[in-house]
């Protein structure tokens, strides 16, 4: 792996961004999130995942000049004044999500909660930064997305659900935000496509292999397409629900009805929702909570020596702080495509 400067990343993908006919801030802001998903760690979802974005604008299915628009909803409502529902029309997934969450601020800061309902999106990237998002602003947060058909529902051997990712937050003022960002998935698939190019086993089984057996082996996984969900029955039912919560209030696709090829993969329903605790408890009382419950997780017996317990978003932190002073990680291969603005190789 090459460590490319902070700045560097950043620029480069200005640049890429622009070439793929971005422009300005909007350039800038889309190149910002995808820098910073790979600065703290997450790259499978930062500039590993570019090329693919850039082959949905080069075939049609990612608009870089559309804007969202707000369908119903909002302030000018009587009865719906704190929630909107939103047409991404196929614009830029992370510049759209990032839009949503900012809004859901918005409102939350005018009625203590706010949630944005989008139909017809496109892939966020990292659902993670907009937990950041709403925890640098003082929010308490949870949004999710759901994704083509990639997860066999309990009891079946088909994809028929998605891994449909789920970000929680919970905002701390020293900066250490509690961000969860997981799948429905015990990996995702661009964990399982990491894996499977390094040669390596995952630390747990994560699916099933084509004799149906449970397995650690992430090529084999893809190639059955029958991914573990999170704690079997209960993945999978949570999965169903963050799919329907997202496509019927945004009046949106379901999982069902979105491209199942992955370069196609367009007409997202994602849900955004930020609380803003200021009016209910004194901020000393909530970071004093914070603070003896990530106490009890960093106390709890280490089964391996010297490697206590992490709490969800600690290690983001800590590769954020390592990258920024020693470079940031990225593949040779996908580092040359950027700089030579040729990116169909590399998905």
């Amino acid at each position: 792996m090459l460590r490319i400067p902070y700045d560097e990343l950043q620029s480069a993908l200005v640049r890429a961004c622009e070439h793929l006919g971005l422009r300005g801030e909007r350039a800038r802001l889309c190149a910002r999130l995808v820098a910073e998903t790979t600065r703290d760690g997450v790259y499978t979802h930062g500039l590993n995942r570019f090329p693919r974005f850039a082959v949905t604008v080069a075939n049609g299915c990612t608009s870089v000049t559309a804007l969202p628009t707000v369908l119903g909803g909002g302030a000018g409502t009587s009865n719906s004044p704190a929630i909107e529902r939103w047409n991404g029309n196929l614009g830029v997934g992370n510049l759209n999500a990032y839009a949503a969450m900012e809004r859901a601020i918005e409102l939350a800061r005018g009625f203590g909660l706010g949630a944005v309902a989008v139909a017809n999106t496109n892939h966020w990237m990292r659902g993670g930064s907009y937990g950041w998002q709403a925890a640098e602003a003082g929010c308490f947060a949870m949004c999710w997305t759901n994704t083509l058909a990639n997860l066999p529902p309990w009891g079946a051997s088909t994809p028929a659900l998605g891994n449909n990712p789920l970000v929680i937050a919970a905002p701390r003022s020293n900066g250490a935000h509690v961000v969860l960002d997981m799948a429905m998935s015990q990996f995702s698939y661009g964990t399982l496509t990491s894996y499977a190019r390094r040669g390596a086993q995952l630390p747990v089984p994560g699916g099933f292999d084509q004799a149906g057996e449970l397995t650690r082996d992430p090529a084999a996984i893809e190639a059955s397409k029958r991914a573990l969900p999170v704690g079997y029955w209960k993945g999978s039912g949570l999965s169903m629900l963050l799919d329907l919560f997202a496509a019927m209030l945004s009046g949106g696709r379901a999982v069902n009805e979105i491209p199942a090829d992955s370069l196609r993969e367009s007409g997202l329903s994602q849900f955004f929702l930020a609380i803003n605790p200021a009016d209910l408890a004194a901020r000393a009382d909530m970071e004093r909570i914070a603070d003896g419950a990530i106490a009890a997780v960093r106390d709890a017996a280490p089964i391996v020596p010297g490697q206590p317990a992490r709490y969800p978003g600690e290690r983001t932190l800590y590769l954020r702080e390592e990258n920024l002073r020693l470079g940031v990680p990225v593949d040779p291969d996908v580092w040359q495509g950027l700089m030579a603005l040729r990116f169909e190789k590399w998905t």
